[in-house]
């Protein structure tokens, strides 16, 4: 082996190590994050549910947000549009607030068309299902006021 094919081998094998570094740091901080925000909110109650429900849970959630694609669509589009404006030399304020409207009202119609479904699971569910929603949205209160910015006087 010459000298040089030896430097290649290892420059590439340097570079190989930095990235399984990276991937390693990077997918401990998704696991850490994933598990500190798991179980906090109504729709994530659901994995809490027995099998049989938990699939229904989902298929309602599912069917939710095939009805509202387009609607999602509209609202990423309208983010899109947001950005472009924020980058132009000359901002146009209400072309902007009209953009971020647009976002806004879609992900409020969206949220709400979620929400409804998971009225209409919980009002055909037994009461030990409704407990566990309970407790999830009571996690989820729970997180939202230790995350809170405390207000400066």
């Amino acid at each position: 082996m010459s000298p040089r094919w030896i430097r290649g081998l290892v420059i590439a094998s340097v570079v190989l190590n930095v990235f399984l570094a990276g991937a390693f740091a990077g997918g401990a901080v998704w696991l850490r994050n994933a598990k500190a925000g798991a179980g906090v909110s109504l729709e994530s109650a659901g994995r809490q549910l027995p099998n049989q429900d938990r699939k229904a849970f989902r298929l309602a959630l599912r069917q939710v947000r095939v009805e509202s694609r387009q609607i999602i669509l509209d609202g990423q589009q309208a983010r899109q549009e947001a950005a472009d404006l924020l980058q132009q030399p000359v901002m146009d304020k209400a072309a902007l607030s009209a953009a971020l409207e647009r976002a806004r009202n879609a992900d409020v119609t969206v949220r709400s068309r979620l929400e409804q479904a998971i009225v209409d699971f919980a009002a055909n569910t037994s009461h030990e299902n409704r407990s566990v929603l309970a407790q999830a949205l009571l996690r989820h209160m729970e997180r939202r006021a230790a995350v809170a910015p405390k207000k400066s006087p």
